[in-house]
């Protein structure tokens, strides 16, 4: 929220991201940043993507749109998925109030 609060909905993607990271070293918050994220067809790893953030056992996707659509909903879900983390986070910085969504995969979990 600070973030937001900081710079308004007028930023690129990668901002958000990198003033994220700031805020979390600031509090002490373990994470790691563009986190591969290995895609599998029937157990065969095909294909990785990358994670915004993996912040305590939790993913984190960063957007910047005016409004999410159901695109943003199906990656974040297909990333828990592939992962095998439990719970995600979609957060959108884009929108003149920060929005965000938890997501939980039902698939499996770290």
């Amino acid at each position: 929220m600070a973030v937001h609060k900081e710079f308004g909905p007028h930023y690129l993607e990668v901002a958000y991201q990198r003033a994220l990271a700031i805020e979390l070293n600031n509090l002490g918050i373990d994470f790691s940043r563009e986190t591969p994220v290995p895609i599998y067809y029937k157990d065969q790893k095909i294909d990785t993507r990358r994670a915004d953030f993996i912040i305590e056992n939790v993913l984190v996707e960063v957007k910047v749109k005016s409004e999410l659509d159901q695109r943003d909903y199906e990656q974040i879900l297909s990333y828990l998925k592939s992962s095998g983390y439990k719970v995600g986070l979609l957060v959108n910085f884009g929108a003149a109030s920060l929005e965000y969504h938890r997501k939980i995969n039902t698939n499996g979990a770290i």
